[in-house]
């Protein structure tokens, strides 16, 4: 499937800004079978500096500054991706307890490297509750994708889908408590659980196509940025993408663009203005097949 998407942020300021400094993480990435046919960036005003690059994990990145006064900042990508065909379900997997095993005595480095998942991280640290709370649907002996896939169920049904529950910063442990919030604390909790049990777990940034309801029509930015969770499942199987909001794994729907240890590491856009107000942030996102 091949699917175009317009990604618009718009940062209304109170007052003029005299100086800003954003990150974006806007560009998808040719990886794990998603390959990316074009990439634009629309930015006013025009930035008096831009660089590109590439980080560890092989997120591509473009860091922008501005020195002319300005009211409002427009950020529009646009980029045509062929997403990863659907990855069924493997039907054997090793016990977790020996893909745990594995991570911890991985001696590789590399970006894909287990290792990397393992530990906890501003967003996603590792404790007892999210332990406890995982720890249900892993059983011993169980096949290390049925028991991640359990668990990402089990946060489908016991979570409410409340965008107004939760910020940026809420902690896991708050969302846990609540039982409350969107993608990006439901990822979050999945991977401080799997991290709490020594297992390693990834965030990803993207997008997921909705399908309107029969006879009506998709509304133009209507779509949103989307997270979920990428879960080390031994040596042979690598890792696989699990999507705790929606109960399904990541397949042809879900678009990568950038895959970290937390939402602090790949947030689609971050920085620091000088202002003497406030500002108003507005977000629209339309994904749609070619």
């Amino acid at each position: 499937m091949i699917y175009e998407i317009v990604h618009t942020t718009v940062y209304d300021y109170d007052g003029r800004a005299s100086f800003a400094r954003c990150q974006l993480h806007l560009e998808p990435a040719t990886r794990d079978g998603q390959r990316v046919l074009a990439h634009a960036l629309e930015i006013s005003p025009k930035p008096v500096e831009s660089t590109r690059s590439r980080d560890f994990f092989g997120n591509l990145s473009v860091n922008l500054a501005f020195a002319e006064p300005h009211q409002t900042l427009t950020i529009r990508a646009v980029s045509t991706v062929e997403a990863a065909p659907g990855r069924p379900a493997p039907m054997l997997s090793e016990p977790w307890e020996a893909v745990r095993a594995a991570a911890a005595g991985s001696q590789d480095l590399g970006s894909s490297s287990p290792v990397h998942g393992l530990f906890g991280a501003r967003h996603t640290p590792v404790s007892e509750e999210a332990a406890a709370y995982a720890a249900v649907s892993f059983a011993p002996g169980r096949p290390t994708v049925e028991a991640v896939s359990d668990l990402m169920r089990r946060i489908h049904a016991d979570f409410a889908y409340d965008p107004r529950a939760t910020e940026v910063s809420t902690p896991v442990a708050e969302v846990l408590a609540s039982r409350r919030g969107v993608c990006q604390d439901f990822a979050h909790l999945m991977i401080a659980g799997l991290r709490s049990l020594g297992l390693p777990a990834l965030y990803v940034s993207g997008y997921l196509r909705t399908v309107p309801p029969p006879g009506a029509e998709a509304l133009v930015g209507a779509d949103a940025t989307h997270a979920w969770v990428s879960a080390w499942c031994g040596a042979g199987l690598g890792w696989i993408g699990f999507d705790p909001t929606n109960a399904i794994l990541a397949g042809e729907d879900h678009v990568i663009l950038a895959v970290g240890r937390d939402y602090a590491d790949v947030a689609p856009s971050s920085g620091v203005v000088l202002s003497s107000a406030g500002h108003t942030l507005s977000v629209s996102v339309d994904v749609r097949p070619v």
